[in-house]
């Protein structure tokens, strides 16, 4: 009900508030429409047989579903392909494809792909069945089997291989490489970084890092000849030796991390933990797990001398793996085989170089 004032006015008010409404109205309508024109829909087979035709790639599209490959200038929305998308300028949003995303230059948000993701630089999530290879990205990639870019401010977890400049944090199945990392480089096998503090793998190529060859002893008189490398925090361990006390199971060979725990001066303080197997190449052969304390004096600029205590769960199937120690704090054996398990305490001493 219209307030008595509003008719107690002049005719020409009352007309003037009617054209004031109907503009007003007409106003939000029209943007209204152009919301409704800025949302855009493409849908199509393969280019250029789509809703955009012949000009997809001048189009940008809120929502694009092709069920074999797309093409546009630009994707602000979700963009879902059976093969590929490909996009000529940048993606906000969602890229889903069977095959391939290729982005020529920014992709923000989420690229999804069974095989390969492209793009110039990037920003968000990006997750390829075998590789990603972009520029700068902002967030993390995952990837089957690579992961490639120019820098990388986040994360890289990859089956086989992560290659990147400056980045933060790597997680790969064989190798990661790049050049200042600022988190930890993990790996099953090999790190290589011009700066890396917390590499954790068995080989830690790191430009300013520490290299050494040490030649050491332990209590069940294996000879090792061991390569240690790695950053300012830990390194990795990687040994081939000979065992003089048997007569079979003699070749040896050794694997595992290390932490520096304290440096003073010309002393320090290590943590490792280590394998060490034995055999003779026609049976399973005895194996030690090991954790070490290893104080080391330095007693000159190269040669560090180092020695201390180990617990070791050791594993053996053979007489010779049994008569290996003596004195077991803890022993299980097998009721159905040769095999048994013991826990005890041993030692290791031995000296090295670093370079």
């Amino acid at each position: 009900m219209k307030s008595l004032l509003y008719y107690k006015q002049p005719l020409s008010f009352r007309f003037k508030t009617i054209a004031s409404g109907i503009i007003i109205s007409l106003t939000v309508f029209s943007l209204q429409a152009q919301d409704r024109k800025r949302t855009k829909v493409h849908i199509g087979l393969v280019y250029p047989v789509s809703s955009n035709g012949s000009k997809a790639e001048l189009d940008t599209n809120n929502l694009s579903l092709n069920l074999i490959a797309g093409l546009s200038a630009a994707e602000e929305g979700v963009a879902v392909a059976g093969l590929s998308n490909i996009v000529r300028d940048h993606s906000k949003g969602i890229l889903v494809a069977g095959f391939s995303n290729h982005v020529r230059y920014r992709a923000e948000g989420t690229t999804v792909s069974g095989f390969l993701n492209t793009y110039g630089s990037g920003k968000g999530v990006a997750v390829a069945g075998f590789t990603n290879i972009s520029g700068d990205m902002k967030g993390a990639q995952v990837a089957g089997f690579a992961n490639l870019s120019k820098d990388m401010e986040g994360f890289q977890l990859a089956g086989f291989m992560n290659k990147s400049g400056n980045t933060s944090t790597q997680i790969s199945g064989f190798m990661n490489i790049a050049k200042k990392v600022k988190g930890a480089q993990i790996s099953a096998f090999m790190n290589v970084a011009d700066s890396s503090d917390y590499p954790i793998g068995f080989l830690n190529l790191i430009k300013n890092g520490e290299k050494s060859i040490s030649a050491s002893i332990d209590d069940n008189q294996t000879l090792l000849l061991s390569f240690r490398s790695g950053g300012k925090f830990l390194y990795g361990i990687l040994g081939i030796g000979y065992n003089v006390k048997n007569d079979k199971e003699v070749y040896a060979f050794e694997a595992g991390l290390g932490a520096h725990l304290m440096h003073y001066n010309t002393f320090r303080l290590n943590l490792e933990l280590a394998s060490t197997g034995l055999t003779r190449f026609k049976s399973e052969g005895t194996f030690k797990s090991s954790i070490r304390v290893l104080p080391a004096w330095r007693v000159s600029s190269r040669i560090e001398l180092f020695g201390g205590p180990s617990l070791n769960l050791i594993n053996a199937d053979s007489e010779e793996g049994r008569d290996m120690v003596h004195s077991y704090m803890r022993r299980w054996d097998s009721s159905n085989s040769n095999r048994f398990t013991g826990l005890y305490l041993g030692y290791i001493a031995g000296v090295q170089v670093l370079f």
